[in-house]
């Protein structure tokens, strides 16, 4: 999804510009001046979070690609950048990646959710404005808590935290738990014979189906 910035003429150095009695030219200049100072600051800054220069759209009083110059006195510009995308597929590619290795199951059963719709790892990230990371096998519980000598670390709240150090100016990314009635861990759970444990803190008043399905996640808000 999109992540856009817009430079108006609010700022207090601009404002103390326009208000020196300048021709609506240069009014129009100072904009565009003060705008392509901030470009180059969102550049470099989102460079640095993702390693190359991200392409950008350039929105000038709401036209697509027009000239900054031709900023109207009072006018907007708006850099766009393309960003989500990228966030996401590090965290694919860093989930996979921290995965204990067996039989290749648990690595498999990484799932993506945009605004709770299934998107297949590596296809392209459609637009939304929350995106949920889940693992659908029934261990995966088991293998946060530090349980594969593997992962001794565990999985999702690691890249949670590295994702959030790298990318925290463009995203909310956070880890949390949620329950997905799907999967592996749906069929598990509707199976087993496993009780929760009534005493465990912080799920007195949870069902038992829910406890059961509970799953590490990561969660990034845009």
């Amino acid at each position: 999804m999109p992540v856009r910035a817009r430079v108006q003429p609010i700022d207090r150095d601009v404002e103390l510009i326009l208000s020196q009695d300048l021709s609506p030219a240069a009014q129009s200049a100072a904009i565009a001046s003060f705008a392509q100072a901030q470009l180059v600051e969102a550049q470099q800054i989102n460079t640095r979070a993702l390693g190359r220069l991200p392409d950008h759209e350039t929105y000038v009083d709401g036209r697509r690609g027009a000239d900054i110059a031709g900023v109207k006195p009072g006018g907007t510009i708006a850099f766009e950048f393309e960003l989500v995308s990228d966030v996401i597929e590090w965290i694919e590619q860093m989930l996979v990646q921290h995965s204990p290795e067996r039989s290749g199951r648990y690595s498999r059963s990484h799932v993506l959710f945009a605004d709770g719709v299934e998107v297949q790892f590596g296809a392209t990230v459609p637009e939304a404005r929350e995106y949920v990371f889940v693992n659908t096998q029934p261990y995966a519980r088991k293998i946060e808590r530090g349980l594969s000598a593997q992962a001794k670390s565990g999985v999702y709240e690691v890249v949670a935290v590295l994702a959030s150090k790298r990318f925290g100016n463009l995203a909310k990314i956070k880890f949390s738990f949620v329950v997905p009635q799907f999967g592996a861990i749906h069929q598990w759970a509707s199976k087993t014979r496993m009780s929760k444990r009534r005493h465990a803190r912080g799920w007195k008043s949870r069902s038992e189906a829910e406890w059961l399905r509970r799953q590490p996640a990561i969660i990034v808000t845009v």
